[in-house]
């Protein structure tokens, strides 16, 4: 027992990655914007995006250890016709490239908001550093450094975020209520496609898969991935959380400008030492968020077009410099338009359930997967959370094209 318990710590590892992918910029503004507006009523989607990410990356890491390959060399051998496969290869690549390069430069900009309330030096300023510091861990380092520096992070996230919910003494029983009891206030829908859509993330998917084979050894280590992706994600999903009940309990109906506004009412029990602490929460959020961007481009274009070597390739790390460059360019310049990021969030609201969908068909592929394809329940819990999953990549592309219009 404690020698299996001793295993799964240290098998810890490509699951901590997604998790620090995913607690990024946006998913610490709009968990801060949830509890803000909507006090503890809308923990329930925490709670269901954490269910969501779990089963879709769970039959990630099932599918490669059964097939030793990655999603996209799985997506493409699903398709037999080859117009249909470059189709969906194609639009895969373009759409999740896009998006990654249209977020990099708002994931240095979060990071560097951290920082730059630290050090009081100008965001645009701090913003590619950090991008140059992201570029060299990217062409010098490999997948265990990634994954240390990533398991870090979420230590300093989970240190922060979740000893300040404590020390609040939020109201508990809210708190069951906002899980048990789902409700949508008025005005609420939107925020709540974001509070799901920052946790299911597409690149994730590509970039699991990877992580996985530079991880674990084949199929025989199914049951410490599975261990690994639960923790981690849970970890994720109690981070999140914290950081919605902090809001709800602090600054309940306050417009939110910024997460460092939760410093103000932390002060009676931090004293000066509150903005600092939530400074460098927000500054570790941002920056796996920003490391997670051009890692997931690289990762999916790898997949997709079936370049070998992993992250260690050299064309993983043109990819990656590519991307991360084009953050360092566009946060220095204070660049992020709305036009761009509009675009992206459309093709995001496509890819979603595209992506879903098709790891749904894969996994169910007696041929590929043996004995390993999904039983009945983990098929209805999984056509559940792609149902839902497709919907809300749906809204989200009709208001993504709604606000453009506009």
């Amino acid at each position: 027992m404690v020698k299996n318990v001793r295993k799964i710590i240290k098998s810890l590892g490509p699951g901590m990655i997604i998790t620090a992918s995913f607690i990024g910029p946006g998913t610490v503004t709009t968990m801060t914007q949830g509890g803000a507006g909507f006090g503890y009523s809308l923990l329930w989607a925490v709670v269901f995006s954490i269910v969501a990410t779990i089963v879709l990356q769970e039959m990630i890491i099932r599918l490669s250890l059964v097939t030793r390959e990655g999603l996209g060399e799985a997506i493409q051998e699903l398709f037999a016709h080859k117009v249909g496969k470059l189709i969906i290869v194609w639009f895969t690549l373009i759409a999740v490239t896009i998006g990654c390069a249209a977020y990099i430069s708002g994931d240095l900009i979060g990071t560097s908001l951290g920082a730059a309330y630290l050090l009081n030096l100008p965001e645009n300023l701090v913003a590619p550093i950090i991008g140059f510091i992201i570029l060299l861990i990217g062409l010098f380092g490999n997948y265990k450094f990634l994954e240390k520096i990533m398991i870090f992070l979420m230590v300093i996230m989970g240190i922060i975020f979740i000893t300040t919910m404590i020390v609040i003494k939020p109201d508990i029983f809210g708190i069951l209520k906002g899980v048990f009891v789902p409700t949508i206030p008025n005005g609420s829908i939107i925020t709540v496609i974001a509070l799901i859509g920052t946790t299911v993330v597409p690149y994730n998917f590509f970039i699991h898969s990877t992580a996985v084979h530079e991880r674990f050894n084949g199929i025989k280590e199914l049951k410490f991935a599975r261990w690994d992706t639960i923790i981690s994600i849970t970890v994720g999903g109690i981070i999140s959380a914290a950081i919605l009940i902090a809001a709800a309990t602090l600054i309940r109906g306050d417009e939110v400008k910024s997460i460092i506004q939760l410093s103000g009412p932390l002060k009676p029990v931090l004293g000066d030492a509150a903005p600092f602490a939530i400074s460098i929460g927000l500054f570790a959020a941002g920056l796996s968020s920003a490391i997670a961007s051009p890692t997931g481009a690289a990762a999916t274009i790898s997949s997709l077009l079936g370049w070998k070597g992993g992250m260690e390739s050299k064309k993983y790390k043109i990819v990656f410099t590519v991307i991360i460059l084009i953050g360092i360019t566009t946060s220095s310049l204070g660049f992020e338009p709305l036009e761009v990021l509009l675009v992206a969030q459309a093709l995001n609201g496509i890819i979603l359930p595209v992506v879903a969908i098709l790891i749904f068909i894969i996994i169910n592929k007696k041929n590929l997967m043996g004995r390993f394809v999904n039983n009945v329940w983990l098929n209805i819990i999984g056509l559940v959370v792609v149902l839902i999953v497709t919907f809300l990549g749906l809204y989200s592309l009709v208001d993504a094209i709604t606000s453009f219009l506009s």
